[in-house]
């Protein structure tokens, strides 16, 4: 059996996720962060699912997305109902999970090309 390397084309990927790092393509990020099929925002000012709110719903509709991921941590963690009804309001979905899971989805999702956002918490440094 031959193995050979392909990578996706035409948007950001993630290749690994890892304990206190996620890497996009070949670079790893290792504070909190926003990804989108275009680009990636970083130093997402978010350590804790448990620190989401309200006022942290706009960053995320900025990116314009028709769903979000939310990726937790190394566990799922639920965000405040007040965090998660801001999406709800905008009748756009929002899946909450650990960070390996959204990774997974996202690559998916983004290389059917639809316009989702992930989020990843990485604990602090």
């Amino acid at each position: 059996m031959d193995l050979s390397l392909e990578r996706p084309e035409g948007f950001l990927y993630v290749r690994r996720v890892g304990a206190r790092s996620v890497t996009v393509i070949d670079r790893e990020i290792t504070c909190s962060f926003l990804l989108a099929p275009d680009r990636a925002v970083e130093n997402w000012s978010v350590t804790a699912a448990d620190a989401l709110d309200a006022s942290h719903v706009e960053a995320l509709l900025a990116l314009q997305p028709e769903l979000v991921l939310l990726g937790t941590g190394e566990r799922q963690a639920f965000p405040a109902a007040a965090f998660l009804a801001g999406f709800l309001r905008k009748n756009i979905g929002i899946e909450v999970m650990d960070n390996a899971a959204a990774a997974r989805t996202y690559n998916l999702l983004a290389g059917e090309g639809r316009r989702v956002i992930a989020g990843f918490i990485l604990p602090a440094a």
